[in-house]
């Protein structure tokens, strides 16, 4: 089977473990295909631009 040409940057799992949600502090759950981190207590998705976690709270995306 031949492998996708355009692959989803990952982010490195030492750096997942570690990573909280600003406003709940609870863990996050990455989403590879959407490029964020959830929050599912504050029911927001952190964006991941480049690689990097944008964990401010005023750039998360509501969940509906």
């Amino acid at each position: 089977m031949p492998e996708s040409k355009t692959k989803l940057p990952s982010i490195n799992p030492k750096l997942l473990e570690i990573l909280v949600c600003p406003l709940t502090k609870e863990a996050l759950t990455y989403d590879a295909k959407a490029q964020e981190l959830i929050s599912e207590k504050a029911k927001l998705a952190y964006p991941i631009r480049d690689g990097i976690p944008i964990m401010l709270i005023e750039e998360a995306r509501e969940l509906s």
